[in-house]
This record gives C-alpha cells, sequence and structure tokens, in this order.
C-alpha cells in the first residue's frame, strides 16, 4: 500500500486532539446521568392535565380565592393571577432571591414554592410592606443609602431584610455565628444571611449600611 492508498483509506481512524476531548466530554455526560434517564423514552405529555384546585391566599392581609393549576408557583399566582408584580421572576431557579416574600414572617423563594402549599397562610410581599403612603423602614432605608441601583433585587432584597433582622432578633444562628447563644448583629452577620440575594449593580455596601441603620447600629 503507497502513500497515497494510506491516507485515503476509509477504515483508518485518525486520532486527533478534537477527538479526544468530544469523546471524553461525550463519555462523562453519560456517566452522570441517573440510569433511570438513560433508559427512558420520551416523556409522555399527552394525559389531561391536573383538575384544577382552588386555594385561599391571605396576601397583604386581604384574602383571596384562586383557582389555578395545583403546579402553579407562588410566584406565578402573584404575578399572573393577583398582577402583584412587585416580587421579580429572576432566576425562576431560587439563586438569585428576587422573589423573595415572607410566608408567616419567614422568607422564602415564592419561584420554588406551590401556591397551593399555603392555603390559609399569611404571605406578605413588597406591596404589603408599607402602611400607606408611610414607607417601611427599610425601604426608607434603602432609598436613604441608595441600596439599590436599577432596582430590580430591591423587593426580594427588603422582603429578606425584614425577616433576616427577626431572625438575628429571634436568636437564630448563622453559619458565622460566633456564639450560639448570643447573635450579635454585624455586617458579616449580614452579608452571610443576605448571601443568597444577588444584586447585580453590586450595591452591597449600601444595603448592609440600610439594614444597619434599621437595627439601630453601625455597620462594621
Amino acid at each position: 500500500m503507497d502513500e497515497h492508498e494510506s491516507k485515503t483509506d476509509p477504515n483508518t481512524f485518525e486520532i486527533t486532539r478534537r477527538t479526544v476531548i468530544e469523546t471524553g466530554t461525550t463519555a462523562l455526560l453519560l456517566t452522570t446521568l441517573p440510569r433511570g434517564a438513560l433508559a427512558a423514552g420520551p416523556l409522555d405529555d399527552t394525559g389531561p392535565p391536573p383538575s384544577p384546585v382552588t386555594v385561599e391566599l391571605q396576601i397583604n392581609g386581604r384574602s383571596h380565592s384562586l383557582t389555578l393549576d395545583p403546579r402553579t408557583t407562588l410566584l406565578d399566582a402573584l404575578r399572573e393571577h393577583l398582577a402583584l408584580t412587585g416580587s421579580k421572576k429572576g432566576c425562576d431557579h431560587g439563586q438569585c432571591g428576587a422573589c423573595t416574600v415572607l410566608i408567616e414572617g419567614r422568607r422564602i423563594n415564592s419561584c420554588l414554592t406551590l401556591a397551593v402549599m399555603h392555603d390559609a397562610e399569611s404571605v406578605t410581599t413588597i406591596e404589603g410592606l408599607a402602611e400607606g403612603d408611610n414607607l417601611h423602614p427599610l425601604q426608607a432605608a434603602f432609598v436613604e443609602h441608595d441600596g439599590f441601583q436599577c432596582g430590580y433585587c430591591t423587593p426580594g432584597q427588603i422582603c429578606s431584610s425584614v425577616a433576616m433582622l427577626g431572625e438575628i432578633k429571634d436568636g437564630i444562628p448563622s453559619h458565622v455565628s460566633e456564639d450560639l447563644n448570643h447573635i450579635a448583629f454585624s455586617d458579616v452577620e449580614v452579608r452571610e444571611r443576605m448571601s443568597g440575594n444577588i444584586c447585580r449593580c453590586a450595591a452591597y455596601p449600601n444595603i448592609v449600611a440600610a439594614i444597619a441603620e434599621v437595627a439601630g447600629q453601625e455597620a462594621r
């Protein structure tokens, strides 16, 4: 076989760097998939949708009766069914905190919970923090300290701040708490507890200052 024939022989397999990378990547992806996923066929979405359910939501002190698909998230119920658009849909995966609301005083990512799970529970959104024209102290502090730029994450930041100060007051420790018997306010505590709320404008120092003012302390 001459040199020309060896180069054009269809049975000849030439290993290149690209071949190695592509083969290795494919093998890695296959090994990380659940065994059931490899054997499963296409999802069967031809079945009937689930029957609608009625849920009574207590939003900002008012009762709302909604008939929803049971798969409706609390965030979509607020935004799409009640026109309460203050809670923002950011990542829709519970990673940015823009959708944070308060349920029975505790903060939660409303994109990760179903509306039907909170029947008759008290839900507070950013729209429910102010009393008429009087801003909540944290809302006023965010304005005073310029704790926002584009403002998209601000409703979630403020709702999270309200709950976070309640956690410190109730003595609930965080990952950075040094004394579990006495939870002291500090900017380290604030930054740790607010780490689930992302500000892409990076207004974090001003956010900490606003929270510290409401807590009655200097950020340090």
